[in-house]
């Protein structure tokens, strides 16, 4: 059974249609990639899966549940957990108090949860008691990453963690991806860096102008001749 299915979603705004009958799919423990450039749909595609927007047509099913109707506080409660683009960190909180944030709609379970955090990330643990604003781009990656993690998500999405920064920030952070990946969390990344991320994933699906335009293993895509060409720079 898949973990989250959307099946021909249609997504607009106003009456701009921006999904266009988009169906993908992330199994249980699968690290997947939605990749695309600017104005291909990928932020609209993560509001919808998040429930942000919500789709006229087509089905959002999490875990095998129809959520297409619920709000994202439900989505995130059922085990959902998002690592927003640029990290989004509350700089002049601790890393600890940064991290007791992402667990505010868990009753209980805090520390052993926050052990698990720490096993992941250890070096976490040294900065506990400090400001998550002065930490190194990849210190504050993790706790972005400790942060949805504290939730006990079955699935977290990615929304674009290349953006920005230096490659070796970026190569850093698919790391990190690939360590939460490892650890039994299914992962969906969203990015237009599609070397980076294919390099690292299970399988992947191209959107473009808001239609999935391919869809294979990650190994395939990165032989595709017209994804090398428009992504890959070859």
């Amino acid at each position: 059974m898949s973990l989250l299915r959307l099946r021909d979603v249609d997504t607009f705004y106003g009456e701009i249609h921006i999904l266009q009958q988009v169906s993908l799919e992330v199994g249980k423990g699968e690290l997947v990639c939605l990749l695309g450039g600017n104005a291909s749909g990928k932020s609209t595609t993560l509001k919808t899966i998040l429930g942000l927007v919500r789709p006229r047509g087509g089905v959002v099913e999490l875990d095998g549940e129809n959520v297409t109707g619920k709000t994202t506080s439900y989505r995130i409660a059922r085990g959902m957990a998002i690592v927003p683009e640029n990290r989004r960190l509350f700089a002049p909180m601790t890393v600890f108090e940064n991290l007791q944030m992402g667990a505010y709609l868990q009753k209980g379970g805090l520390d052993e949860q926050l052990e698990r955090v720490f096993d992941l990330f250890p070096i976490l643990k040294d900065r506990r008691r400090q400001l998550a604003g002065t930490l190194s781009g990849g210190e504050q990656q993790m706790v972005a990453v400790g942060r949805a993690l504290m939730s006990r998500p079955k699935l977290l999405l990615m929304d674009e963690p290349s953006m920005g920064l230096a490659p070796i920030l970026v190569e850093r952070n698919f790391e990190i991806i690939q360590q939460v990946h490892e650890a039994g969390v299914a992962v969906l990344v969203v990015e237009q860096n599609a070397n980076v991320s294919l390099s690292i994933a299970d399988r992947g699906y191209v959107l473009q102008t808001g239609r999935i335009v391919l869809a294979d293993s990650a190994q395939a895509l990165l032989r595709n001749e017209d994804l090398r060409k428009a992504y890959l720079g070859r």
